[in-house]
C-alpha cells in the first residue's frame, strides 16, 4: 500500500537578505510551525505585534520584502528500491526546494500542489529539506516590467503570480504578504503502482445515478512487461471494476445505482451521501486506495430568453432554486489558521442566517476540503469563482501554464462534491476590460479573455462536464451585450454604494445579482480588541481610519447616514447608526429583489465573512461576531418573506414563499400613528404555492397617509412569519416621541433575559451585550415595538451581567432614544 510520512516537525526559520530585517529576527534562526507562515512564526515567537491589532500593519511591510528559508531535519530509514515522492501541497509561493543540497524544482504557484522523485536523493538516516521563499514582492515585480504592465485595482501587480490576490491588500484586509509552507508536506512511498487521479462524475438520469470514474495511475515501470492492475469502484453496494494491461495509465468506469436517494440544497430536502470507494490491485494486492463522500443531484444554469432578457437560475434536481447568497472571502489572512471547527461556526452561520449560496470570490482561495465537506453536509450550494480579480492578467509564460495546472488540479479535487453547482471564470475582469479604460491601457497586450472562454471552459468540458461554466462574473451571456447588463446573465449592483442612497438599489430588476452591499463598522467588543487606546475609538480616529480600506468609505457611510437618521452626537450613536443603516441598506435590496421573484433568482450580498477587525460590508465581523446586519439578513432571507414595497405610483404588499408547502393566512395590513392609534386597515387572504411569490396593491385609504412624520403601516400575519413595516418619513424626519419602556432581566440556563416593554414606540431596538462581556450573545436584534407590545432578548453569557447596564445607553439602543438629543 501507499504510505505516507508527515514532514511537520522540526522546521525553523531564517531572514534572508534584507537590511531592514529587525536584529531579533535576523540573529538566529526562528522556530517554525508547518503548515504555517512566517508571519504567525514571527508572532508565535514575540518578535512582531499581531498585525491585526492597533496599526501594526505597517510596520510589518519588511516581512513580505525579505525572502525566508525554511529547513528540517528528517529521519528515513530505507526501503526496497520503491518509488518515494516529496508531496508539497501548498508552498506560498516563489519557492526553491532543495534535499540535501541537491534542488529538487522551483515553484511560483500558492494554488496547486507540487511533486518531486526523490528516491535517488534521500539517504538512510537523517536528511536535510530546504524550501527557501524569495520576495513576491519581488517577483511580481520583475514579471511586471518584464511583461509590460496591466491594468489593476489595487498598487502591487499582484496579478503577475498566482498566489492570493487579497494578501497584497483590498478594500476591506490588510496588505500582509505571506510566505510559507502553507499546507501538509510530506514523503509518499508506494510499490508497482498508485492512484494518480481519481475524477468522480456525479449524474443522475430519471430514477437511476451514474458515477463515472475516470482513473490514472503512476506505474514503478511503465514497460510493456509491467504486470496488469484492477481498478474497482464501490458505492451504494454496486460495484465495477476494469484492467489495466502492461503499459496502460487511464481507465474509465461507471457505477450504476437505482433509485438513489438525492441530494438536495438546504431547504429543498435532504443531503444524504454515499461513500465512493476506489481501490488499486495488483492480483490479490491491493496497492492504494482513494474515498470520498458523494451525493447524487442534477446541475445546470438555465439562461432561456425571456421577455425579461435572458435568465440566470441555478436548477438542481429540476427545481429552479432562488439563490439566497452571500460572498465567502478567506476567513483570514493565514488560511492555514482556519481549522475544520472554525470553517463549520462560520457555515453554520450562514445556514441560521437562512443563506443557501456561497459564492467563493477570485481573489482568494481555493477553499480546503473541511469547507467543501461541510457545504455538501449542510446543503449549501456553491459557486466557485477561479482565482482572477479586478485585474487584467498576462496569457504569456509561465503564467499561463501554472494556470491550467492550477485549474486542472483544482476541477478535479472538487468534482466529488455535489455542494459545487457552478464555476465563474472571474471576478469583474471582462467588466473592467469593458468600462474600466483597460482596452486604452493595454493597447495589444493580453489580459485574461484566452483564460475565460477558451483554457477555462475547455478544461471544464474535458474534466468535468457536469457542472455549469459562467466566464465571469459579471457577464451577460453574450459579447455584443454589456457585462453588467441587468436584464441577462449575472450582474453586480456597486453603483449604489460608491454614489447613491440605498433606495436606488429599487431602480434594478437584474436576473441575478453576484455582488451587492453596503458597509457597517465591527462589533464593539471586536473594535476594542483591535484598538488598545480606548480613547481611539472615535469615528474619526486614525486607529477607526486604518480599518477603514475603502476608498472614501467613511464619507459614503456619513452619506447614507444623513439620508436617513439623526446625527450620531458621540461614537456610539455613529457606531450603532452605522450598523443600523448597513442592515437597513441591505433589507431595502434583498426584500426588493426577491419580491420580483421569479425575475431575478438570485441575491449573493458582498460578504459573509472578514478576515481580520474592520469596517466592511461583512455579515460577521473579523472575530466571527454578528453585527446587526446578521439579525437583518436572517428576516429577509427566511422562506416566507413578508415585505411591502412600492409598485407603479402606489403601495403592494408582496408574499414571498420560497419553501416547498403553500402558504396560506390572512395578512392584516395597518396604518397606525407613531402612538399605535389605527387610521386605516385592510386584509388579505394570502394563498401562495410553493417557489413563488404574491402581489396585493394596498387600498389608497390604507397606503396614503394623513401625517407622513406621524404614521407607519404594519403588515401582520399572525403567528405565520415575520411583521412588516412601512415608515412614510425618513428617521430624522419622523416626530419620534422620546423612548420610554420598561425592561426586566432574569436568569436564564446559561445567561439572562431581558424583557423589555414599550411605553411608546421602539424602533429598532438593538441589545449589544458583547459590551459588557466579549463572549456574549444575543439572539435577536433590529425589533420594533409598538406601545404596549414586549419582547424578550436571551443573552448567552458566562460572566455575571449587570442588570442596569444592560438595559441602558450604550448596551440597550433604538432609533428614537436620540430624539431628545436632537
Amino acid at each position: 500500500m501507499t504510505s505516507w510520512q508527515s514532514l511537520h516537525d522540526g522546521w525553523s526559520l531564517t531572514a534572508i537578505g534584507n537590511p531592514d530585517v529587525p536584529e531579533a529576527v535576523a540573529s538566529a534562526p526562528v522556530p517554525a510551525t508547518v503548515p504555517g507562515c512566517v508571519h504567525t512564526d514571527l508572532l508565535a515567537a514575540g518578535l512582531i505585534p499581531d498585525p491585526y491589532l492597533d496599526e501594526h500593519e505597517l510596520t510589518l511591510g519588511w516581512i513580505g520584502r525579505t525572502d525566508w528559508c525554511y529547513q528540517t531535519t528528517f529521519r528515513w530509514d530505507g526501503g526496497d528500491g520503491d518509488p518515494v515522492d516529496l508531496v508539497c501541497a501548498g508552498l506560498d509561493t516563489v519557492a526553491t526546494v532543495t534535499l540535501n543540497d541537491v534542488e529538487l524544482g522551483r515553484t511560483a504557484n500558492m494554488h496547486r500542489s507540487y511533486s518531486f522523485d526523490v528516491r535517488q536523493v534521500l539517504r538512510v538516516g537523517d536528511n536535510v529539506l530546504r524550501v527557501r521563499f524569495d520576495s513576491a514582492y519581488r517577483y511580481v515585480e520583475a514579471e511586471e516590467r518584464r511583461l509590460g504592465a496591466r491594468p489593476k485595482s489595487y498598487p502591487t501587480p499582484f496579478n503577475f503570480i498566482r498566489k492570493m490576490a487579497c494578501n497584497f491588500g483590498w478594500d476591506w484586509g490588510p496588505e500582509l504578504v505571506t510566505a510559507g509552507i502553507w499546507q501538509e508536506i510530506g514523503l509518499r512511498t508506494w510499490r508497482t503502482a498508485r492512484l494518480a487521479e481519481v475524477r468522480p462524475q456525479v449524474t443522475v438520469a430519471g430514477a437511476e445515478g451514474r458515477v463515472g470514474v475516470r482513473v490514472e495511475v503512476d506505474r514503478a515501470d511503465d514497460g510493456d512487461g509491467a504486470e496488469p492492475l484492477t481498478v474497482r469502484a464501490t458505492v451504494a453496494g454496486e460495484v465495477a471494476e476494469t484492467v489495466l494491461g502492461p503499459g496502460q495509465r487511464g481507465a474509465e468506469l461507471t457505477v450504476t445505482v437505482a433509485d438513489p436517494e438525492l441530494w438536495w440544497p438546504r431547504g429543498y430536502g435532504a443531503q444524504p451521501r454515499y461513500p465512493l470507494a476506489v481501490t488499486l490491485h495488483a492480483g490479490e494486492r491491493e496497492l492504494d486506495g482513494w474515498q470520498r463522500q458523494i451525493g447524487f443531484r442534477s446541475v445546470r444554469l438555465s439562461t432561456a430568453a425571456d421577455e425579461h432578457g435572458s435568465a440566470f437560475t441555478v436548477v438542481v434536481n429540476d427545481l429552479p432554486v432562488f439563490a439566497r447568497g452571500v460572498n465567502w472571502i478567506p476567513d483570514d489572512c493565514f488560511p492555514h489558521r482556519v481549522t475544520r471547527q472554525r470553517y463549520a461556526e462560520r457555515l453554520r452561520q450562514a445556514c441560521d442566517a437562512n443563506i443557501n449560496f456561497l459564492r467563493i470570490w477570485g481573489g482568494g482561495r481555493y477553499e480546503s476540503e473541511d469547507f467543501y465537506d461541510l457545504a455538501d453536509e449542510l446543503g449549501l450550494l456553491v459557486g466557485q469563482d477561479f482565482l482572477f480579480s479586478c485585474a487584467a492578467y498576462p496569457e504569456e509564460e509561465p503564467l499561463r501554464t501554472e494556470i491550467r495546472a492550477e485549474a486542472a488540479e483544482q476541477i478535479v479535487r472538487l468534482a466529488s462534491h455535489p455542494s459545487l453547482v457552478l464555476w465563474f471564470g472571474n471576478n469583474e475582469n471582462i467588466w473592467g476590460w469593458h468600462d474600466w479604460g483597460w482596452q486604452e491601457d493595454l493597447a495589444d497586450r493580453t489580459w485574461g479573455a484566452g483564460y475565460y472562454f477558451d483554457l477555462l471552459p475547455g478544461l471544464l468540458a474535458e474534466l468535468d462536464p457536469s457542472r455549469p461554466y459562467w466566464p465571469g462574473s459579471p457577464w451577460s451571456g453574450r459579447p455584443d451585450i454589456h457585462p453588467n447588463d441587468p436584464a441577462h446573465g449575472s450582474m453586480h449592483i456597486w453603483s449604489v454604494w460608491n454614489q447613491l442612497d440605498y433606495t436606488h438599489y429599487r431602480d434594478y430588476l437584474p436576473r441575478f445579482v453576484a455582488e451587492f452591499g453596503w458597509q457597517g463598522p465591527a462589533s464593539y467588543a471586536t473594535l476594542r480588541r483591535a484598538i488598545s487606546d480606548p480613547q481611539q475609538l472615535a469615528e474619526d480616529s486614525p486607529a477607526m481610519a486604518h480599518r477603514q480600506k475603502a476608498g472614501d468609505g467613511q464619507l459614503k457611510l456619513a452619506r447614507g447616514l444623513d439620508a436617513h437618521l439623526p446625527a450620531p452626537r458621540d461614537f456610539d450613536d455613529w457606531h450603532y447608526l452605522t450598523q443600523l443603516n448597513q442592515a437597513r441598506a441591505v433589507s431595502v435590496g434583498v426584500e426588493h429583489l426577491r419580491s420580483y421573484r421569479p425575475v431575478c433568482m438570485g441575491t449573493v450580498l458582498w460578504q459573509l465573512n472578514d478576515c481580520w477587525p474592520v469596517t466592511s460590508w461583512a455579515v460577521v465581523d473579523g472575530d466571527g461576531r454578528r453585527k446587526p446586519l446578521w439579525y437583518a439578513l436572517r428576516r429577509a432571507y427566511a422562506d416566507r418573506l413578508l415585505t411591502i414595497q412600492p409598485r407603479q405610483g402606489g403601495l403592494a404588499l408582496v408574499a414571498v414563499n420560497d419553501g416547498g408547502t403553500p402558504w396560506t393566512g390572512r395578512v392584516d395590513v395597518t396604518r397606525l400613528t407613531l402612538a399605535g392609534e389605527p387610521r386605516g386597515k385592510a386584509s388579505v387572504e394570502l394563498s401562495v404555492p410553493p417557489y413563488s411569490e404574491y402581489t396585493w396593491p394596498l387600498p389608497a385609504d390604507v397606503a396614503s397617509p394623513d401625517d407622513p412624520r406621524g404614521e407607519l403601516l404594519v403588515a401582520d400575519p399572525g403567528g405565520d412569519g415575520e411583521r412588516s413595516f412601512w415608515f412614510f418619513a425618513e428617521d430624522r424626519e419622523l416626530a419620534y416621541p422620546p423612548a420610554r419602556y420598561e425592561a426586566t432581566v432574569e436568569p436564564s440556563p446559561d445567561g439572562v433575559r431581558v424583557r423589555v416593554t414599550a411605553r411608546t414606540i421602539l424602533r429598532d431596538l438593538v441589545l449589544a451585550p458583547d459590551r459588557l462581556d466579549p463572549a456574549a450573545e444575543v439572539d435577536e436584534a433590529l425589533v420594533t415595538l409598538l406601545p404596549g407590545e414586549s419582547a424578550t432578548f436571551t443573552v448567552r453569557s458566562a460572566a455575571p451581567l449587570d442588570p442596569a447596564a444592560l438595559t441602558a445607553r450604550p448596551v440597550l439602543r433604538c432609533v428614537n432614544d436620540m430624539v431628545s438629543q436632537h
